[in-house]
């Protein structure tokens, strides 16, 4: 095996970049720069019945938008392809043939219906389903007898039932298992001719000078098979490492497709308008610590301080509050005319402003984004931040509506709804003066001041700007919302 580093990221095109698959390619692709390795894509396409249209470009668009860049694939080959499994079978079928010629492997004849019926067999004994060795030992009589019928016959590979298989995973240290575990011969190559994942895997792998496979844990229970598969053909296996699953911060259950409380497809968040990179960065702190207590890093700095011995042991937590702080992070470091090209298609889509604004209507656009930028986790969170700017009705919290029963209220909105009438040039700055000319009318200041004429303005407690808020609200909605709560008050 090459002493260079050599990784890879193997999708299914089986559907939409996933969470955790997005969190498998990215250690992989720290581990493979921070090494100065190379990281390599590898379509695992055999299962042709599940694979859908456009789902392997899918899966290496979302990896590009994320920001993750690779040295081969389909598409950019070296000199181990080809990149996808469907199109390496000139190099399986001759291994199958060795593992068959060395009986390391032999045809199994059953059907489907036998395999289910003995499994349920089993279960009804109390035993764990297994593959019972049925076609093991046929004579070459019987083997003609079953090919004479045309029945098509999966290989299978002989576990030596003796053995023991022993590794040192990168994360979870020493592990071992019982040859016995993996639930009799298993199948290497299906009855269409296509090799199944786990010999596959393992020829790739090998062939490919994977130096370190680093996955999911749920594919503990595979590495026994593959370390069998290495044994069979005297190769040295790469060094593994199993991340813990990902679970929901909430629940503490494994994160599951059903659940519908977390977005967990990569295309979603690209849709939404979040910033790639801070996507990148959060995914990588997940199952993953740096040293210290920073956790706001760029793609460079990952590259420099990964360290794969600091992967987590517990399961990685899925919080999304910490998802939209570090969004938030990025988002007010975006050029404001960057978002506001992002914005613009969320705005149309609520139907807040036409497809062709005039520049009047963008400029105002514009400066809505502005007042919120230090508040938005992604672009599409506009709608709703700025619905106050578009929609006729204002949607009033109990508590808003509770501030607007203070003493002075009444006195107060009444001084700054004549204010506003008289506020020329209508501008942020001389609504500041507005608002000062009302606290020495009134007497009313702070709190008292401020909180009852923001709440009948825009119908919340907290927002931008209060001034800004009310210039870009435009004179006449703004003294409307202020009848709307003077009339709301007096009921």
């Amino acid at each position: 095996m090459t002493k260079k580093i050599r990784v890879r990221y193997a999708p299914s095109p089986t559907g939409h970049l996933h969470i955790g698959n997005a969190r498998t390619a990215l250690f992989n692709y720290l581990f493979a720069r921070n090494h100065g390795g190379d990281f390599i894509i590898r379509i695992e396409d055999t299962d042709q019945k599940r694979n859908i249209e456009g789902g392997e470009k899918s899966q290496l668009e979302n990896l590009e938008w994320l920001g993750i860049d690779w040295d081969e694939s389909p598409e950019k080959p070296g000199e181990y392809g080809p990149y996808r499994q469907s199109e390496r079978k000139d190099i399986y079928d001759p291994l199958v043939d060795q593992l068959l010629a060395s009986n390391r492997a032999y045809k199994c004849y059953c059907s489907e219906e036998e395999l289910e019926a003995e499994r349920e067999a089993q279960r009804a004994r109390g035993e764990m389903p297994h593959y019972s060795g049925k076609c093991a030992n046929l004579t070459a009589k019987e083997r003609q007898e079953k090919e004479a019928e045309g029945i098509t016959p999966v290989i299978r590979f002989r576990v030596q039932k003796e053995n023991t298989y022993s590794f040192e995973d990168i994360v979870k240290g020493h592990i071992t298992f019982e040859a016995e575990s993996v639930g009799g011969d298993f199948v290497i190559q299906k009855r269409d001719g296509m090799p199944t994942y786990n010999f596959a895997v393992a020829v790739d792998d090998h062939y490919m000078e994977i130096s370190h496979v680093l996955r999911g844990d749920d594919h503990i229970a595979n590495t026994p098979k593959q370390l069998m598969i290495y044994e069979a053909f005297e190769w040295e296996p790469p060094q593994f490492g199993h991340m813990t699953l990902i679970i929901n911060s909430e629940t503490g259950k494994k994160l599951s497709k059903r659940d519908e409380t977390i977005l967990q497809f990569i295309e979603q968040y690209r849709e939404l308008g979040y910033q790639p990179d801070a996507l990148f960065n959060f995914i990588s702190l997940l199952g993953w610590s740096p040293v210290g207590e920073n956790e706001i890093f760029s793609r460079e700095e990952l590259i420099e301080i990964f360290d794969a011995n600091r992967l987590g042991k517990s399961p990685a937590a899925f919080d999304a509050k910490k998802l939209e702080w570090i969004a938030n992070q990025y988002m007010k470091n975006v050029d404001l005319d960057e978002l506001t090209m992002k914005a613009v298609p969320h705005l149309v889509k609520a139907g807040y402003m036409s497809e062709n604004p005039s520049e009047e209507e963008r400029q105002r656009i514009k400066k809505i984004i502005s007042l919120y930028q230090e508040q938005m986790s992604y672009a599409a969170q506009i709608v709703k931040l700025a619905a106050l700017f578009f929609e006729e009705d204002m949607d009033m919290s109990e508590e808003a509506k509770e501030v607007l029963q203070g003493e002075t209220v009444p006195q107060v909105l009444e001084a700054f709804k004549a204010q506003l009438k008289q506020v020329e040039p209508f501008e942020a700055a001389e609504i500041q003066k507005a608002v000062k000319a009302v606290q020495k009318e009134t007497g009313v200041k702070g709190k008292k001041l401020f909180m009852p004429i923001r709440v009948a303005v825009s119908g919340q407690m907290h927002g931008p700007q209060l001034n800004d808020t009310i210039e870009l609200l435009g004179r006449e909605k703004a003294l409307e919302h202020l009848d709307n709560a003077l009339n709301m008050i007096q009921q």
